[in-house]
């Protein structure tokens, strides 16, 4: 059977192992956020897209080449751990069918022409792009990943980052109390995220010897942390409020209903049922609610041509 795989896996089409190396999955995801900032930007500063469709080119280009050289290099540093893990094992860097050198150079251009596309954009933008791609390498990959519980916080602050990148594009005002919401939201919701996949991934995080949080201190402990942080979640929703009461209401909604299945489900449900649930509740609360400052933003655009 392990042979059967591993030559399955090198029979891939170079389109799928160059997916693979550079996380599309992550990219499509994160991009949603990205347009989140760039479109509520040009609802708040009175812009329409074609006023900006050069700024909005140069930013979706930079964005997806910033975010899969980060990945790229990600898969490079951590092909060891990588390979004791049951969902990361048949990585390309892992399985050889992409070698170290190739993913480096690849990685290193696509760095290159993101922050060139981004300064396009504006320097803001690439600031914050280099910022993203700086905090995910070197203070997460490299520093934090298998040293401490704190890693998936560190992490944070990258993933958080396309928000910013969005708005800097269109306006360099990045400190109004919008984005500032979007920033905080993105940040605070990962942890919640990653760690209902740190329980589901339990044994896998501890044979690869990743201090996340359930692994180290135990559901009970990440169960209590995780609430802290979604009543965190709930009161950011406020900084929306200067802005839109509906996106306001929107986002306490969502934040609440979190908490409260938090709370219930830990009452009801086994712990690795319980992390599902956060789960796919996490894809659904990130989802429709940046899905609605996008929808939100350029109604508001349209209806005030």
């Amino acid at each position: 059977m392990q042979r059967e795989e591993s030559v399955a896996t090198r029979n891939r089409p170079m389109s799928n192992i160059l997916a693979q190396t550079v996380k599309t999955g992550i990219i499509k995801s994160n991009l949603i956020p990205m347009f989140a900032g760039l479109t509520l930007a040009l609802y708040t500063y009175h812009f329409s897209l074609m006023d900006k469709l050069p700024e909005i080119l140069f930013a979706t280009i930079g964005s997806i080449l910033i975010m899969a050289a980060a990945g790229a290099f990600n898969n490079v540093y951590d092909r060891d751990i990588d390979s004791v893990m049951e969902r990361t094992k048949n990585r390309p860097t892992v399985t050889g069918d992409i070698s170290t050198k190739t993913v480096l150079w690849l990685a290193s251009l696509m760095t290159i022409f993101g922050l060139a596309a981004l300064v396009l954009a504006s320097p803001l933008a690439a600031i914050m792009g280099f910022l993203g791609l700086f905090f995910y390498v070197v203070p997460y990959t490299m520093w934090t990943k298998r040293r401490t519980i704190y890693n998936t916080e560190v992490g944070s602050i990258s993933g958080a980052m396309p928000p910013l990148i969005g708005w800097a594009a269109i306006h360099p005002d990045v400190t109004h109390p919008a984005i500032l919401g979007l920033f905080i939201i993105m940040v605070i919701w990962q942890m919640p995220h990653f760690y209902a996949i740190a329980i589901r991934k339990h044994d896998e995080y501890k044979a690869a010897g990743v201090p996340m949080l359930p692994v180290v201190k135990g559901a009970r402990r990440t169960y209590i942390q995780t609430n802290v942080y979604l009543v965190i979640l709930i009161a950011s929703s406020f900084l929306f409020w200067s802005l839109s009461a509906g996106l306001t209401f929107m986002a306490l909604l969502l934040n609440v209903l979190w908490l409260v299945l938090s709370v219930f489900g830990y009452r009801k449900m086994d712990s690795q049922k319980w992390s599902k649930t956060m789960f796919i509740y996490s894809l659904i609360h990130m989802t429709v609610l940046f899905s609605t400052v996008i929808i939100y933003s350029l109604m508001g655009i349209i209806f005030k041509l």
